[in-house]
C-alpha cells in the first residue's frame, strides 16, 4: 500500500479551518462525530468520489475507484474535526506516512489558533 498525501483535501482543509468551518472538539471525540457508511455513501452520491476524496487526508494510489482508496478523514462533509485530525496525526505517525503527520500537525496548530483567539469579531457582536 502506497499512501501519500492528498494535496486537494490538505488544502479544502486549510480553507475550511481559515472559513473558521471547524468542530473544535475533544481528542477521543471522533468515533461519535464521524459519518456513518450511508452517510458517506450518500455523499458519493450526492457530490462523487473526488469530492469524498477531499475529505481525507491520505490517499493509496494503489487502490481502485473506491472509498477504499481514501484513509485519514478529517470531517463530517461540513466541517473540520480537531478530533479526527488529532486521530488521523496519531495513526499517519505510527505507520510512519510523515508527510501526512505534518499536514495534520499544521491543521491541529490552525485549529488550537482559533480556539485561542475564541469567536469571531462578528460572532462577538451578534450575541
Amino acid at each position: 500500500m502506497s499512501v501519500k498525501l492528498n494535496e486537494a483535501a490538505f488544502e479544502q482543509a486549510k480553507e475550511l479551518i481559515q472559513a473558521r468551518k471547524v468542530v473544535l472538539d475533544d481528542r477521543d471525540a471522533w468515533s461519535e462525530h464521524q459519518p456513518r457508511a450511508a452517510d458517506e455513501n450518500r455523499f458519493i452520491e450526492s457530490h462523487g468520489l473526488a469530492a469524498y476524496g477531499r475529505w481525507h487526508l491520505g490517499v493509496d494510489d494503489e487502490a481502485g475507484a473506491s472509498k477504499g482508496r481514501y484513509k485519514f478523514p478529517y470531517g463530517d462533509f461540513e466541517n473540520v474535526h480537531r478530533c479526527a485530525v488529532l486521530a488521523a496525526e496519531s495513526r499517519a505517525g505510527q505507520y510512519k506516512h510523515f508527510d501526512i503527520e505534518r499536514a495534520c500537525a499544521h491543521l491541529h496548530g490552525a485549529m488550537d489558533l482559533l480556539r485561542d483567539l475564541g469567536p469571531k469579531r462578528s460572532d462577538r457582536n451578534s450575541r
